[in-house]
Order: C-alpha cells, then structure tokens, then sequence
C-alpha cells in the first residue's frame, strides 16, 4: 500500500517493512523492501505517478534483506545510482560477505541466501555528502554503513533502522538487529545535535512521522 504522508512523501507498506518516495530534485527512492516487496513497490510508484525508470536515485540507509531486496526485480526497468556507505556498499556490491563473528553479522549471511544480487550502480556515499536537496549522516550501529539522511529544504529525516516508531516516540535499534548498540546510541544523539530541523521522520519500522521528527529524535537522545 503506498500513502502521500507529506507533500512528495510517499511511504511503501511492505511486508514488515518502509520504502520511500520523495519528489527531491530527482524522484528518489529509499530503500527497498524485501525481496517479496516488487508488486509493492511497482504500484506504489504507479500511485505517485511515476514508472520504474523514472526513479533518478536510490538512497539505501544500510544494507539488509528488507532494505535492498528488490533491487534485483527492479534493477532491469531501472536506470538509478544506487547510493549506500563504506562497508554496506561493500555488501551489497558482494565484494565482501558480512562477519560471522557478530551475531547481525551471521543474520545478514542468512538473508544473503534469499537475495539475490542485484545488476546496479552501487555508489559510494560519503559522511556530509550532499545529494539532491539531503544530507548524509554516518550513523553506525544497526549496521557499520548506516546512513541517515536529512532534507533541511524538504523538512524530512530518512533514519532507515537506526530508530522504530512506536506509540508515537522513536527507539533506538535493539541488540538483537545491532551490530553495537553503544553505537547506535551515540549515533541518535550525535545526529539529533548535528542534522537540521525536520518535521518528518522516515523510519524503517513502524509508522512514519510527519510532523514533529526532529523533536522526538531529541527526546530519544534525551532519554539515552
């Protein structure tokens, strides 16, 4: 199901799971469900009324099963740099297999059994890097390239898993989906000091924020 829950912000309801469009100076999709997700993402860009190729980029805040999973099913219709961090670019290239030694690390072996790579243009994107109107935050800890990315112009936070809604409030990725959960934590605060105001909160679990995410992301660092 795709939903408009802000002026050029379409949110995907995926299986478990939030994909993003936003109408920046390019049509950007954010990341990309999982691999059962292409009927999902496909309409949901046709609701916004667009095509597959239309999409300019692709923003990935990190990679995991249910945030890179249709590349591979779009990547034929789709003609897009695909932007993602250090060592999540690194894996979603298969240039490198994640750590057996981390437990998130033997979780994103297994879901690497279930994708399949995908045939796109994997970009690097740097800390601070500007693309399109948004600015990216290295935000380690749910992954070690977690990304978040901030639109001071469009007034939206894409924070892919480094927090959850829940009731309202975002928390901070848990354990068990961690790579380093102290990391996670000095991640919140650190982009809750350093991003610029944002009403809208894209996050990769729960009900997005469309006002009032740059509030709740200082609360959350608060509570830390």
């Amino acid at each position: 199901m795709a939903t408009e829950i802000a002026d050029g912000v379409w949110r995907f309801d995926c299986r478990g799971v939030n994909a993003y469009l936003v109408f920046d100076d390019v049509p950007t999709l954010v990341d990309a469900g999982t691999p059962w997700d292409e009927a999902t993402i496909r309409s949901g860009i046709d609701e916004a009324g667009l095509e597959v190729g239309d999409i300019g980029r692709v923003l990935l805040t990190h990679y995991d099963l249910d945030h890179v999973g249709t590349l591979a099913a779009l990547a034929p219709d789709l003609d897009a740099t695909v932007h993602a961090y250090g060592f999540d670019a690194t894996l979603l290239r298969g240039t490198r297999s994640p750590p057996l030694r981390n437990h998130k690390g033997l979780i994103q072996r297994l879901g690497a059994l279930v994708a399949e790579s995908p045939d796109v243009d994997v970009v690097g994107v740097a800390d601070g890097e500007t693309l399109g109107s948004f600015t990216a935050y290295h935000t380690p800890g749910h992954t070690p390239g977690h990304v978040a990315y901030v639109s001071e112009e469009l007034g939206v936070g894409l924070l892919g898993d480094l927090v959850s809604e829940s009731d309202g409030e975002l928390t901070p990725s848990g354990w068990l989906i961690s790579y380093d959960t102290d990391a996670v934590e000095t991640s919140v605060r650190g982009l809750a000091e350093h991003a610029p105001p944002f009403d809208v909160a894209c996050v990769g679990h729960g009900d997005p924020l469309a006002t009032g995410g740059a509030e709740a992301l200082a609360r959350l660092a608060a509570r830390l």
